[in-house]
């Protein structure tokens, strides 16, 4: 249990330019610093001193619906960013292996079509939003998207399960590099996924 008073603005787990060419320093240093800081900011700001800054976050996220629309849209970005980050890497690439690579064949019957479906959930979200891998409560695996900083833990949201995999496809996420080719930055997407996090989520999750 993590008390949202107990949450922590977490580090960049690599430099802002190791993601390059595929994600520019400039995007990842003002998406980290300014974008994530400020929901974790207003996060905190909106439950200090209220009986929601000692609950479990995950707990809040489940139940969202109950609390007021600065904690849905702040709560969820920091919870979205804090997976996003830890989920790339710049070792990344490949294909998962493993019990992830034999789940996602079993579910999907390919990697390539997990990751046709993926992909499409990223590119048709409509505005800003994010594309999710998911275990189920069955322990299936889902592909998904949400809108605005909604994610599949909230009870609002049109698809449930624990995300393992996310990708933001907000603009700020890419259109310095990238400008309105959002497909262009989640076929790049591909090439700095860490799948040895992504599979460690997968076995935390079932």
């Amino acid at each position: 249990m993590t008390k949202v008073s107990d949450l922590i603005f977490p580090a960049l787990p690599y430099d802002f330019k190791a993601l390059e060419p595929h994600i520019d320093a400039m995007t990842m240093e003002i998406h980290h610093d300014r974008h994530h800081k400020a929901y974790f900011d207003n996060l905190q700001a909106a439950v200090k001193d209220s009986p929601m800054a000692s609950m479990d976050f995950i707990d809040l996220l489940n139940n969202i619906s109950k609390f007021p629309v600065a904690i849905r849209n702040n709560g969820g970005g920091h919870y979205n960013h804090d997976l996003f980050w830890k989920v790339m890497s710049p070792d990344g690439g490949g294909q998962p292996n493993g019990v992830l690579a034999a789940a996602i064949d079993k579910h999907f019957g390919s990697f390539n079509a997990f990751r046709e479906k993926f992909e499409t959930a990223a590119k048709t979200r409509f505005g800003s939003g994010w594309a999710w891998l998911c275990v189920k409560a069955d322990g299936s695996l889902d592909v998904c998207s949400t809108p605005n900083q909604d994610n599949p833990l909230m009870d609002v949201a049109d698809c449930k399960g624990t995300p393992i995999l996310g990708l933001d496809v907000w603009e700020h996420a890419y259109y310095l590099k990238y400008q309105n080719k959002r497909p262009d930055y989640v076929g790049a997407f591909w090439n700095v996924v860490n799948w040895t996090e992504v599979e460690k989520n997968f076995k935390n999750a079932q």
